[in-house]
């Protein structure tokens, strides 16, 4: 509503000709008014209003305008926050993390891939070859599920693993079937398991925790 209209909507014991000060104040009167009020901007319009003609200042070369500095800033600052933030935590799929419990070959295993390698490598360090073997490549399993690269299901079995994992890590293919072979000799064939293949397995687990996983190309 302009102020000429406010002046149409005066009561009429406004007087026909108000001096400066009593139209000043009937002017402020009106303006007061709650139709006059929400008409008002918001901080949110006045804050975009400040954005906008920050960017309409900027320049490039002889080009004033915000649709190519404006846009290229924002762009810039966005892609380096990506960038550091892939620096200092890598890529989350394969950093990360996750807690995974569950059936581990058939047993039901709620401890972590680590606790899992402690044990295995405590069972080696008093002899028991057979039990650190399988405890070294059930830690594997459980390593790559916790890192959201292989999980296993209850009817997963030692060589659908070890094939499983060869896509993302091909060049450690031969050695998980070959850890997978020692697994199932001890756990399933009741041969006992020797220091050369529990030290294959161990070995293979550590290269896997150091091994960044091959991405499938679709």
């Amino acid at each position: 509503m302009s102020p000429l209209l406010a002046l149409s909507t005066l009561p009429f014991d406004v007087p026909v000709d108000p001096d400066a000060p009593e139209a000043a104040d009937l002017l402020i009167t009106e303006l007061s008014k709650p139709a006059y009020q929400a008409a008002k901007p918001t901080w949110f319009d006045l804050l975009a209003k400040a954005v906008q003609d920050w960017l309409s200042t900027l320049r490039l070369g002889d080009v004033q305008g915000p649709p190519v500095l404006g846009i290229g800033v924002i762009v810039a600052i966005v892609v380096v926050g990506i960038v550091v933030a892939f620096l200092i935590f890598g890529l989350p799929r394969f950093n990360r993390r996750s807690t995974v419990t569950g059936s581990l070959f058939g047993d039901d295993d709620h401890r972590t891939a680590a606790q899992i390698r402690d044990d295995a490598e405590a069972a080696a360090a008093r002899g028991d070859h057979s039990t650190a073997v399988a405890e070294m490549f059930r830690s594997i399993a459980r390593g790559l599920a916790e890192r959201s690269i292989i999980t296993t299901s209850p009817g997963t079995t030692a060589r659908d693993f070890a094939i499983a994992s060869s896509t993302p890590f091909p060049e450690l293919g031969e050695a998980l079937r070959t850890a997978a072979t020692s697994f199932d000799d001890v756990r399933y064939l009741g041969r006992e398991g020797t220091a050369a293949q529990f030290q294959q397995v161990a070995t293979l687990e550590k290269n896997l925790r150091a091994a960044r996983p091959v991405l499938e190309l679709v």
